[in-house]
């Protein structure tokens, strides 16, 4: 999910859009859509993570 989350977002749709299209695909929500709220969070997540691996 977060691939395709990446991949959108390069395309320059907005949150609300990348939810739509993103499927959760495990757990008690299993076949729903995320809110854009999670989708900016697992963004945010990764874009951390990324500078902090490129810092180190």
């Amino acid at each position: 999910m977060l691939s395709m989350a990446l991949h959108l977002r390069d395309q320059e749709m907005s949150l609300r859009d990348i939810a739509k299209r993103l499927v959760i695909t495990t757990g008690k929500k299993k076949g729903q859509h995320p809110s854009p709220a999670t989708v900016m969070r697992m963004l945010r997540e990764h874009d951390e993570q990324t500078a902090a691996a490129s810092a180190a």
